[in-house]
């Protein structure tokens, strides 16, 4: 007998939006029958209209733990993903101290996750000056891949890659078949902003500078034969050299995030730095070409970037205050807000956020409602409006530019494996599984 059925008129399957009966045993999904079909399951949900989802992959959050839990951590972090649909993380290598640049290190983050995670979770290794016998290592131990930054990454102990740097990190991460992840802006295109306005601080980081260092990574993964994911799209100038590297046959895929698809330039308010991020959000005839290349498969996914920190760093200084939105348990919502005004569907938005993710970090179980994969499960009303209340999330400090927009769309269960998330930590850690 199967543990749970989980009906809907709208399953979110590979295949398309269709009626089915979603059978899990063993956390895993066993069968989709027909949407009637008599199944015996010691539980029974029946959503009828209501949409099911896969649980959204989410391959780009900052944990911030051990070292910074006061900005965030497994606990309030994890909950927050579940609350917003998503059921499998992939936690970044820095602002969390020490970074995740050796065994030891990934040992110390292991410590710090250990029985407070509420989804299952997955490991970004580091790449940084000096730490290239380490990658393999880590490796082996089971991260997803290494992350590097091309520019200051604004935390001392997480200095960014020269060029020889990068071409040495390939070249040992090609070897063993990994996949190097990148903050792709130029330094010398970057400058420090000439006030404390919004305005000041977009100049001081032009879509050049992200188009420079994109096409320098694409010249290293051409020469070195490594795979190469770059992050957080933020300007469209990037779109021309990552869609010829493609058609040349170059290993690289990219991303962007929920806040370059949703907020635009002109919507930043003077001083409100919860809008603040590296690199920027841009305007707005930029958001419609970021939402052309992602249509067009040139941007693979979207995934949250969530940086988050106390409210004292987001001082009203966009030179000082620190970069980074926090926004894990609002991404879904977001996107779909604008998703759907601009005439895609929940199909669309379940590749992007869920099964592209899942591939690109090579978490095979993942992203999709079909038999064999884990029974991560999202009800989503897709009609409900939502306002945003910063203090109401589980994010462990209330600060996030949507606070006070109303976004469409609420996330009614998530399950993991199975299992509703109902505030008992029993997420698993995705080492080394493919």
């Amino acid at each position: 007998m199967d543990e749970l059925v989980v009906r809907s008129r709208r399953v979110v399957t590979p295949e398309g939006v269709r009626p089915a009966a979603v059978a899990v045993r063993g956390g895993r999904i066993t069968a989709l029958h027909a949407y009637a079909a008599p199944v015996e399951a010691a539980e029974d949900v029946d959503l009828r209209d209501l949409p099911l989802l896969p649980g959204l992959v989410d391959t780009h959050v900052h944990v911030n733990e051990p070292g910074r839990a006061h900005w965030e951590g497994f606990a309030s972090a994890t909950r927050a993903a579940a609350a917003g649909g998503v059921t499998t993380i992939v936690d970044m290598p820095l602002n969390s101290i020490p970074p995740t640049v050796s065994p030891d290190a990934l040992d110390a983050k292991l410590r710090a996750a250990e029985g407070r995670c509420h989804v299952d979770t997955g490991f970004w290794g580091g790449a940084v000056p000096g730490n290239v016998e380490q990658l393999r290592p880590l490796h082996e131990r089971g991260v997803r891949g290494f992350k590097c930054f091309l520019s200051p990454s604004g935390v001392d102990e997480f200095p960014p890659l020269g060029p020889g740097e990068a071409r040495r990190a390939m070249v040992e991460i090609a070897g063993f078949g990994g996949l190097l992840v990148v903050h792709a802006e130029d330094p010398a295109l970057l400058a420090e902003p000439a006030g404390p306005t919004y305005r000041d601080f977009l100049e001081s980081r032009p879509g050049a500078a992200e188009r420079s260092a994109v096409e320098q990574v694409i010249r290293l993964a051409e020469e070195t034969g490594a795979r190469v994911h770059v992050l957080h799209v933020s300007s469209a100038a990037c779109l021309e050299p990552l869609e010829a590297a493609r058609a040349r046959g170059v290993p690289v895929t990219a991303e962007t995030c929920p806040h370059y698809l949703t907020l635009t330039a002109e919507q930043v308010p003077e001083g409100d730095t919860s809008f603040k991020c590296c690199p920027p959000i841009r305007d707005g005839a930029n958001r419609d070409l970021l939402w052309d290349g992602l249509a067009r498969g040139v941007l693979d996914c979207v995934v949250s970037d969530h940086s988050p920190s106390t409210a004292d760093l987001k001082a009203p200084d966009f030179a000082a205050a620190w970069g980074g939105v926090a926004s894990l348990q609002l991404g879904l919502s977001a996107v779909w807000t604008e998703a759907s005004r601009r005439g895609y569907g929940l199909a669309d938005v379940a590749r992007w956020m869920s099964t592209h993710p899942a591939a690109i970090a090579e978490i095979s179980r993942k992203g999709a409602i079909k038999p064999g994969n884990d029974a991560d499960l999202v009800a989503f009303d897709p009609d409900a409006p939502n306002l945003v209340d910063a203090g109401r999330l589980h994010h462990r400090n209330p600060v996030t530019p949507y606070h006070g927009r109303t976004l469409k769309g609420v996330v009614l269960t998530t399950w993991l494996r199975g299992r509703p998330v109902d505030g008992e930590p029993y997420g698993t850690f995705l080492l080394g599984e493919k």
